[in-house]
């Protein structure tokens, strides 16, 4: 029988490195979907140190599909990572100031990228990092060491730094088939 979404450690084997994922996050800003499991050797309820640069008052998420897997040091960059490279000073003062997150500027010189987003089914390798607002279609592999800067179709094979289309894993009609049946 296949264990229930809400188990935290799913393994029959007892291993604890594995989780289901959405069982840990505790962020309002991270969802997380069904059977969804991420593998950490050394403490893997500790998911959301993983999601850097993800302030509040921006409002930007981390959405991740179900039956996903995200295996050890996946990180994710949020919105929050941006400096202004065309002001006087690169520091960011606004993140140390209420009053200033309220005026957080999203515009050209500090961009807003958008949610970032991992469809259904996705197996993300050891060490991956995205940038904001990327998005990653369903069935999608994005290989071991990659960076990730630019959407990722559905069903594509992605690796490398940057990351870049390997190849597709099916034809452009069996996928058509896939996401119509989803």
């Amino acid at each position: 029988m296949f264990p229930s979404p809400n188990t935290l450690h799913p393994l029959i084997s007892g291993m604890t490195r594995t989780c289901f994922l959405k069982n840990i996050i505790t962020k309002p800003n991270i969802i997380v979907g069904d059977y969804t499991y991420y593998d950490d050797e050394v403490d893997v309820k500790n998911f959301e140190k993983n999601v850097l640069y993800h302030y509040e008052f921006l409002n930007d998420k981390l959405l991740i599909g179900k039956f996903c897997q995200i295996a050890s040091d996946v990180k994710f960059f949020m919105n929050g990572m941006f400096h202004m490279i065309d002001s006087f000073s690169t520091y960011p003062f606004m993140i140390f100031s209420k009053k200033c997150q309220d005026k957080y500027p999203t515009d050209a010189k500090f961009p807003f990228k958008g949610n970032t987003i991992v469809g259904n089914d996705v197996w993300i390798g050891y060490n991956t990092a995205f940038m904001p607002g990327v998005k990653v279609g369903d069935g999608a592999i994005i290989g071991a060491n990659s960076l990730v800067t630019k959407d990722v179709g559905p069903y594509e094979i992605w690796g490398g730094n940057p990351a870049k289309l390997i190849r597709k894993r099916f034809s452009e009609e069996i996928i058509e088939l896939l996401l119509k049946i989803q």
